[in-house]
């Protein structure tokens, strides 16, 4: 296996397939990444653009250039992670097990009362499959796992095990088989730990929503919360409009399955258990009597009768069915009723609504964050960890800069009254009403300067996935087409564009510096750093398909190349210079990495640890910091180099950070050993502040 250093994600599909995925090697190999992560690439339906609609898991994608591509790309010199799709099937004739009456009941979880497709989530078009079944899982696991077997493949990233019968179970399977590496895409609610499952860890959105939290100034909650009120009228919290919106899922999108669920035991306030459960979902395993402390937890929080609570932890038996089936519902009225419904309803703070965040939650602070290393340090020392994914509603840029808004909250308050005011005239017919409009502001904020038609696009989206004034299964046209109207005289309106764009430019300035701060700390903390695809440059991105869109590959080459010769980094390509140092930094010290965190005493605002006792990282989080000093153990005194400035210091026991930042907000420093250190020639050297390019 290859050594875990970083993985790089690639979206394989129509015009880029296995043959340009190794056509990248040589770019990401002077990178510094160890491994390809690649989108599910078994057999999918003809045409998809995304590989989740797998038709026939015993072949490689001929499409994205079949087995002996995916082959020659394991040689070209990086590992390979493939995503896998045990959970579903596409509902085709081009799969074989669905065409065939007799294999489709004995592969699919069919209701065998009304013949209906346990669908993925509300897609009709995809099945679930009983992976549960060993034959099941032997015929449609057996060619990752020999890939496995040939070191073909390092590992895997398994989506959706929250949809499985019992995903404790099918890991199990997969580490039997040989599969040792396995990180599953699991979604953990603030204050949720990850179960004792044979894995690496998870895909990493709770470190995402951790470390947005963490460069968020809490002094913006109370102005910012004000704000909104203001705003909307809206006085209720987060928690109650997600609640309603998961409880409107159960009753439209999910009424088959709450339906099939009352017909295996119809207990009193079913509907309110399945829509209260506080997590995605429990993991009771009837056939074996287990019952987790966390699952007596999460079902104690629920409103859940006693009764019902009774059957759900195994203590009234007879009703295994009930509770595999139960478990896998709420899964799926989670992610509709909050990731792609409360998450488009309730606008405070659009940094927050993030896949494996809570909009709640505005803030958090360093030593929570420490608490969160610490625990993946000692539990999953290699889960991923991740700021933007291809399922992320905003990309690591945007994101950062709407969170730079909670630091300027007074001033973000006058210019938003402000374009209320100036584009009155602008809205057409009450559209967009006053929620659907300070989306649009913190939008703009995130990802200027964008495209009319992508903003509208996105729009669009939101208001579909808010299903309040349009939706998918009932589109309003006409509000659609006066928020588009919007959105388009927006980019027109000078008086708004006089007073947006140079305050649009401080947001963008303030959202760099922290997304660069971000971006040291995934590279460093206790984990595997993910990158992906193109976020190696800024990359101010929205929900799919905003967020695939083809990437300028010979822009990224060329940059890297320039940097390796010996060009000092721009603005427009420090995240590539930090990126490509901090790597070389993980190559040369893999001991580091392996070898502990320790947690730091610094101001509140500043966040700084050290890896092994040769790795030292100080990032400030925010202004508030200057003229104090970090504590370091006695050990650390010494000769220190920044190997993102080539800047050296004699540090003590109490340093000044004024000293450590004076570059740049962010330092990593290595211990400068014995031996003269020598930096990697190819890459530049950097002692001033990074200009403008």
């Amino acid at each position: 296996m290859t050594e875990l250093r970083a993985t790089y994600r690639l979206q394989l599909g129509p015009g880029f397939g296995l043959a340009e995925a190794q056509a990248l090697v040589p770019y990401l190999k002077d990178l510094g990444v160890s491994h390809l992560y690649l989108s599910p690439c078994f057999e999918a339906r003809a045409g998809s653009t995304h590989g989740y609609d797998v038709v026939d898991p015993t072949r490689i994608s001929a499409a994205l250039g079949g087995e002996a591509a995916l082959r020659e790309l394991a040689e070209a010199g990086l590992g390979l992670i493939l995503d896998v799709v045990p959970n579903h099937m596409a509902t085709s004739d081009e799969n074989p097990w669905w065409r065939d009456p007799d294999l489709r009941t004995r592969f699919f979880d069919i209701d065998p009362d009304t013949g209906r497709h346990r669908r993925f989530f509300d897609i009709d078009h995809l099945a679930g499959v009983r992976v549960e079944d060993p034959e099941v899982f032997e015929t449609t696991q057996r060619l990752l796992i020999d890939l496995v077997a040939a070191g073909i493949v390092d590992g895997v990233r398994v989506d959706h095990p929250d949809g499985l019968a019992d995903p404790a179970e099918y890991l199990e399977r997969l580490r039997a088989a040989g599969v040792e590496r396995v990180w599953v895409e699991k979604i953990l609610e603030p204050g949720e730990s990850l179960r004792e499952w044979p894995v690496e860890g998870t895909t990493g959105y709770e470190f995402l929503a951790e470390l947005t939290a963490l460069f968020i100034d809490p002094a913006g909650e109370r102005p910012l919360t004000e704000l909104y009120r203001e705003l909307t009228g809206e006085r209720r919290s987060y928690g109650e409009i997600a609640a309603e919106a998961k409880r409107e899922q159960l009753q439209t999108t999910f009424a088959a399955e709450l339906d099939r669920l009352r017909r295996l035991h119809d207990a009193p306030g079913l509907a309110e258990a399945v829509a209260s459960l506080p997590v995605y979902r429990s993991y009771v395993r009837p056939g074996r009597g287990e019952v987790d402390p966390a699952d007596r937890q999460a079902v104690a929080a629920a409103t859940i009768g006693d009764r019902l609570a009774r059957v759900l932890l195994l203590e009234e038996r007879g009703h295994d069915a009930f509770v595999r089936r139960f478990q896998q519902t709420t899964p799926a009225v989670m992610a509709k009723g909050v990731e792609d419904t409360a998450f488009y309803r309730y606008n405070r703070l659009l940094a927050l609504n993030e896949v494996g965040g809570d909009p709640a939650r505005f803030a958090v602070s360093v030593d929570d964050f420490h608490a969160g290393n610490a625990e993946r340090a000692r539990r999953f020392p290699r889960g991923l960890l991740v700021t933007q994914t291809h399922d992320t509603k905003r990309s690591a840029d945007t994101r950062a800069r709407i969170s730079a808004l909670a630091g300027m909250a007074d001033e973000w308050r006058t210019h938003v009254m402000r374009w209320r005011e100036l584009n009155r005239p602008l809205r057409v017919g009450g559209a967009p009403d006053d929620n659907e409009e300070y989306l649009i502001y913190q939008t703009l904020a995130g990802t200027w300067p964008i495209e009319p038609e992508r903003l509208e696009a996105y729009v669009e989206k939101a208001l579909r996935e808010a299903k309040l004034n349009s939706s998918w299964a009932n589109p309003n046209d006409a509000h659609e087409r006066a928020v588009a109207a919007f959105c388009r005289r927006l980019h027109q309106h000078e008086p708004f564009l006089a007073d947006f764009a140079p305050f649009a430019e401080r947001v963008a300035r303030a959202g760099e510096q922290a997304a660069l701060g971000q971006l040291v700390l995934k590279l460093t903390a206790p984990g595997v750093p993910d990158i992906y695809q193109g976020d190696e440059l800024e990359a101010l991105a929205l929900v799919d398909p905003d967020n695939r869109r083809p990437i300028d590959w010979e822009r990224r080459r060329r940059a890297l190349a320039e940097l390796l010769a010996g060009a000092p980094p721009t603005r427009a390509t420090m995240k590539l210079f930090v990126i490509a140092r901090a790597l070389e930094l993980r190559a040369r010290t893999p001991e580091a990495f392996s070898d502990g965190y320790l947690p730091l005493t610094a101001p509140r605002e500043i966040c700084a640890y050290m890896r092994g006792n040769s790795v030292l990282v100080v990032v400030a989080l925010r202004p508030g910091w200057e003229g104090a000093r970090l504590e370091l153990p006695a050990p650390a005194a010494c000769r220190w180099r920044d190997v993102l400035s080539s800047s050296e210091h004699d540090l003590g026991a109490r340093p000044a950070l004024a000293e450590l930042l004076r570059h740049h907000p962010y330092a990593l420093l290595e211990r400068l050993s014995p031996a003269p250190y020598r930096l990697r020639e190819s890459v530049a050297a950097v002692r001033q502040p990074v200009e403008n390019s």
